[in-house]
């Protein structure tokens, strides 16, 4: 497909924590937003140096800390526009310089690219996932091999249940998908492709996958790769 940005991902590092975050560059104005920065600055000052882009704006899956520590120190240093949604902002009372919110399903235009807001809780109150021509930018709520955990303030499995079966009605099958960690597999899965790996994709029952996704006693919940 001929798209109008490149996609350019960074794999960060934090003792024991890996994180992606990644660069979405508009191929015809040069301007850029980056999803979730985290933990080395370096690594994302450089890329931006190295593809000759302007970072404009930030756009955050969720408010958890190693999604969001880079934010104050890009905005110091590029002044970029930052968005998260709405819910997650009011629940959380997230602030920073910049902040935009989104509600579901509103369009934000880097360049010529645009950017679609969904709103996706379950891991945190106010997740969000943003689809752009052919990715999704998923955060903590779908993982490649899996979604995110849902206990802690503001996380529901009932209401994971529902993004994820939003997310696979409207997300076309073709989308490829960008989570915020891996267990192994790299980023850039289709959702074709999850459909048939992913089991918390299979599962249609709402009460099966809250008692699923809810189960005792489960191992390598962060044994991130």
């Amino acid at each position: 497909m001929n798209n109008k940005y490149e996609l350019h991902q960074i794999k960060t590092y934090f003792h024991t924590w890996s994180n992606y975050t990644y660069i979405i560059l508009d191929k015809i104005t040069k301007s850029a937003f980056v999803v979730d920065p985290a933990w080395e600055l370096n690594k994302i000052m450089n890329k931006l140096k190295q593809i000759n882009a302007e970072l404009v704006a930030i756009f955050l899956t969720h408010s958890h800390y190693d999604h969001i520590n880079l934010v104050n120190p890009l905005i110091k240093t590029l002044n970029p526009v930052v968005y998260m949604s709405k819910s997650e902002i009011d629940y959380y009372k997230f602030r920073c310089s910049n902040l935009n919110a989104l509600n579901d399903n509103e369009i934000v235009g880097i360049g010529r690219t645009e950017i679609i807001s969904i709103h996706t809780p379950g891991h945190t109150a106010g997740g969000m996932c943003f689809l752009l021509q052919d990715s999704l930018f998923t955060g903590d709520t779908i993982f490649t091999e899996g979604c995110g955990i849902c206990y802690g303030d503001g996380s529901s499995a009932m209401e994971m249940f529902k993004s994820i079966q939003k997310v696979k009605s409207q997300v076309p099958k073709n989308v490829q998908v960008y989570p915020g960690h891996s267990y192994g597999k790299a980023p850039g899965h289709t959702m074709e492709q999850l459909a048939k790996e992913n089991i918390y994709f299979q599962i249609n029952e709402e009460e099966n996958f809250v008692n699923f996704r809810m189960r005792k006693n489960q191992k390598g919940i962060f044994d991130f790769k």
